[in-house]
């Protein structure tokens, strides 16, 4: 037998290893608490694999880690917020053939148009990094009231954020949600894709090897349904993005979030969404707080000069 036939054999004893997708919560890979997985399908039915089915206590176990991660991540400066914007942008770069590969599966595109997808959720991180110190410069300012006072405006973060990613952008839609929530300082608890989890969970690798501190996002997969109720009802959540939700399961959601006052995001036509489209700075001005400091100037002196 010659060394290549040989060599032949050997491969075609080989046995295939499967990827195991876990959830991405507080930096860390957990499977479900339940140990439950359902099975996910590409556009024509086949099977490619079983992900994570995620339980109430799962939904919890991420508000917990995202409230943990908030101080830190929302004081750190917003230059070093979009450095670590950027990094995810050169990780996600590096393993493009792999997200080229899981966006074509999911999405039923051909491998062209799953590759423009993927080109464009990098630069979508990209453009959000280069947002994070100045966006301040947008929404915040100095504003003339009457008397000796600076009366400053400055934009803060929300707090903890839930996302419910679009169902049918399994990439380029999900980082279109979670950017701008990161970028102004929030952390994400986001319920991935019911149909399509897989580049979400993948996308959860690249951000724990991108200098993101863990919590500042957590991803979550399952039935839509069943997680984002007790998300819209958590106490310690303090804003929901509706985007990949249906009309009914939305209504559902803003009643539970009136509870506590939550900041809702319900877009309109979520249908007819161009993710590819210029996004604007929508998103980012969503979940931000405008914050207001009067300071006195000090009393006129006789040139007119003023502290």
């Amino acid at each position: 037998m010659s060394e290549r036939e040989s060599n032949s054999g050997s491969a075609a004893r080989r046995l295939s290893v499967f990827k195991t997708y876990k959830l991405y919560v507080g930096g860390k890979f957990p499977r479900s608490e339940s140990g439950r997985v359902y099975e996910v399908q590409d556009s024509k039915g086949k099977w490619l694999a079983n992900a994570p089915l995620s339980s109430r206590k799962d939904a919890r176990d991420a508000v917990v880690a995202a409230r943990k991660a908030f101080g830190g991540w929302a004081g750190a400066t917003a230059y070093n917020r979009g450095q670590v914007l950027y990094r995810v942008a050169e990780m996600l770069e590096g393993r493009k053939d792999q997200f080229v590969r899981e966006v074509a599966e999911a999405e039923g595109l051909s491998k062209s148009k799953a590759a423009a997808v993927v080109d464009a959720a990098i630069d979508r991180w990209v453009w959000y990094a280069g947002w994070t110190d100045k966006i301040a410069q947008i929404v915040g300012g100095a504003n003339p009231v009457a008397g000796p006072f600076f009366n400053l405006s400055t934009p803060e973060p929300t707090g903890v954020v839930t996302v419910i990613a679009p169902q049918d952008s399994s990439l380029l839609g999900l980082v279109s949600v979670v950017a701008p929530v990161v970028a102004t300082g929030n952390t994400v608890v986001v319920v991935a894709s019911e149909k399509s989890p897989l580049p979400a969970l993948s996308l959860g690798e690249v951000l724990a090897t991108s200098d993101v501190p863990g919590g500042v996002v957590n991803i979550l997969t399952g039935r839509t349904a069943e997680i984002t109720p007790s998300l819209a009802a958590h106490q310690d959540v303090n804003a929901i993005d509706l985007t990949g939700a249906d009309a009914a399961l939305a209504t559902e959601l803003e009643i539970a979030a009136a509870d506590n006052l939550k900041r809702v995001l319900r877009p309109q036509a979520v249908d007819a969404v161009d993710w590819s489209a210029d996004p604007g700075t929508h998103r980012m001005t969503a979940f931000l707080e405008t914050k207001t400091v009067w300071h006195p100037t000090g009393s006129l002196g006789a040139s007119g000069s003023a502290y």
